[in-house]
């Protein structure tokens, strides 16, 4: 390829990025989509006071042991009777 041809080349190239940029520049910005309003209705509850207190507890406690397994199948959005 001659020199000739690769500067032509270049040209080509430059004035269809200059197109391009002054097209760009030209056009008015398009309306930014309106954010998702988020329901509350589909939050996960608040962790209670039963699962704070559990967390420091060192023995076997029932009560810890049923609130950790329903959290625990909340999490994994297991029914109660399916195993």
């Amino acid at each position: 390829m001659g020199r000739a041809a690769r500067i032509a080349g270049a040209a080509v190239l430059g004035g269809i990025a200059m197109t391009l940029a002054l097209v760009a520049a030209t056009l008015p910005p398009t309306p930014r989509a309106s954010v998702p309003q988020v329901s509350g209705a589909d939050a996960h509850p608040a962790p209670d006071d039963g699962l704070r207190r559990c967390r420091t507890v060192t023995t076997a406690d029932p009560d810890c042991e049923t609130a950790w397994e329903a959290k625990r199948r909340r999490f994994f959005g297991e029914r109660r009777n399916e195993r």
